[in-house]
């Protein structure tokens, strides 16, 4: 099942998407409104509006928004980067997060902003400390992301707080794919970034370093992970410069397509 956010005359509602269309022609999908959160038991109202009607959220709200670096040997060497021997965490704030067809506002403190396509994990209970083979317990879906980054900040500054954190910088969506499995993600989906229609990166998740369950062991070994929590997976090799203007787009095999455009700041 999709699960959407979404916003539709002053009201805010989860939605259960329905229909299928290719990849910028969502005009024949619609939302059935969900009585209640998907996180728990729900229902479908029935009520159904047509996606061309609502204003697309982002998919979660998270509590933390929990990165990995270098979770893909290719991208770690075209940044001069060894793969480091256990995975490179970091923050993203809840206030860097927003939505498809919402817009990445250049920072002011940069001048090289690059892209970088990913697939995020959505948690679907808390947990803490979770064991291998309970990792798909705690799963309630999978999005696509982009993990904007400040790259000249990155590499001044020894923390990436900012170069990763500013407002705008995480970009989710369109919606939750809740019937991915992790073996789906080990075996491989196709994930691929465009700018203004030409590809950028072109990756598998089964070049994933570290898999999802590596990744949400050792996360839980040290934090307590809350229902709408993302976890982002890391970025293939061809990671690249954003201008203003640019529209970028993120898609992921089974899920769907994340669209922004970056915007000047006024």
């Amino acid at each position: 099942m999709r699960i959407a956010r979404f916003s539709i005359d002053g009201n805010v509602a989860f939605g259960a998407v329905e229909g299928s269309s290719a990849p910028g022609e969502e005009g024949g999908l619609v939302l059935d409104i969900i009585k209640g959160i998907p996180y728990a038991d729900f229902e479908l109202s029935g009520t159904k509006v047509p996606l061309s009607k609502v204003r697309l959220l982002p998919p979660v709200l998270p509590n933390k928004v929990v990165a990995i670096g270098r979770n893909y040997a290719e991208h770690a060497a075209e940044l001069g980067n060894e793969v480091p021997e256990v995975p490179v965490t970091f923050f993203k704030p809840t206030t860097s997060v927003i939505g498809s067809g919402d817009a990445i506002v250049y920072p002011s403190f940069s001048n090289e902003l690059h892209h970088e396509a990913e697939l995020a994990l959505v948690i679907g209970r808390m947990c803490r400390e979770v064991p291998r083979e309970r990792v798909r317990d705690v799963i309630f879906g999978f999005t696509c992301a982009n993990d904007v980054t400040a790259r000249d900040a990155q590499q001044r500054e020894k923390q990436w707080a900012r170069a990763k954190g500013f407002d705008t910088s995480c970009p989710l969506g369109p919606w939750v794919e809740t019937d991915l499995d992790p073996a789906a993600v080990a075996e491989g989906l196709a994930i691929q970034c465009t700018v203004n229609g030409e590809q950028r990166q072109l990756g598998r998740t089964s070049d994933m370093i570290r898999s999802i369950e590596d990744l949400v062991v050792h996360i839980t070994e040290a934090m307590t992970l809350l229902p709408g929590d993302v976890i982002l997976t890391g970025t293939p090799a061809g990671v690249g410069p954003l201008t203003v203007g640019d529209e970028v787009a993120v898609t992921i095999e089974g899920i769907g397509t994340l669209t922004n455009k970056v915007i000047k700041r006024g």
